[in-house]
């Protein structure tokens, strides 16, 4: 259950790529997903945009945070805690934090990107050791890829079919996710009936998902290109993570009236 909840966190920054470029976000943001299985409330996770100033540079400090909530926190809690600092002109990670204490498995690593020389620092604070690794270009952090991706979606030249990748840099290890455009569809939420955009991530089968296309994101399909939904099929059956609330969207907001 642990790995469904963070991975549920992770896919809520998989890529969008594209060359169309806009801000599509500002700071004031604010999400909350209800992550269920069913009607069971496994946990709730909240997205947040602050401003701040790192190193000199103004920044969006984002914070990500998930905890298990009812019945599942009796017996297994999850206390799941992120943050990114990204350049605001470049949407471009400078630092990345990730604070985890799921059911007893802990850890807290920051990374630190040096993006002219290709390089990330990452200090694992639990171990207290610090080793310097390669990344590739355009690099981001896991967190950082969605904010950076929602200003390049180019909706007008969407095809169902085409493939989009990106650069990632996460705990130690680079990698290439791909992502598959589904097609359009209207999605019936707690807010309101949505217009959105939904995709496919590909994923290494384990033994936490069934195969390789078990994961479905549906983001808004609008300015805002906000999450709305994310669906992965399991070995024991199918966990959502569904957009409960939200404020601070940079652009209107509008639900489909029957």
């Amino acid at each position: 259950m642990k790995k469904c909840i963070l991975l549920l966190l992770i896919v809520l920054t998989l890529p969008i790529s594209a060359q169309e470029k806009h801000n599509s976000f500002d700071t004031g943001e604010w999400f909350k997903f209800r992550i269920h299985y069913g009607w069971f409330t496994a946990s709730y996770a909240t997205l947040e945009i602050k401003d701040e100033v790192l190193n000199g540079v103004p920044v969006h400090h984002i914070i990500g945070e998930g905890k298990s909530s009812g019945i599942l926190s009796a017996f297994f809690k999850v206390e799941d805690y992120y943050e990114t600092y990204i350049d605001k002109e470049e949407v471009k990670p400078y630092r990345f934090i990730r604070k985890i204490n799921e059911g007893g498995h802990t850890k807290n690593i920051e990374i630190n990107f040096d993006h002219q020389n290709k390089k990330a620092l990452v200090f694992d604070k639990k171990r207290n050791t610090k080793k310097t690794f390669t990344t590739k270009d355009n690099i981001q952090d896991m967190m950082s890829s969605f904010y950076y991706l929602r200003n390049n979606i180019n909706v007008s030249s969407l095809k169902k079919g085409d493939e989009q990748f990106v650069n990632m840099f996460f705990d130690n290890e680079n990698y290439l996710f791909k992502l598959k455009f589904l097609g359009k569809e209207i999605i019936n939420t707690k807010v309101g009936k949505i217009r959105c955009l939904k995709f496919r991530p590909f994923v290494q089968a384990d033994r936490v998902f069934k195969e390789e296309e078990s994961l479905t994101v549906w983001v808004s399909d609008d300015k805002n290109r906000m999450p709305v939904r994310i669906k992965a099929e399991i070995l024991v059956g199918s966990i959502n993570a569904d957009l409960e609330a939200f404020k601070g969207l940079k652009y209107p907001f509008k639900i489909v009236v029957d």
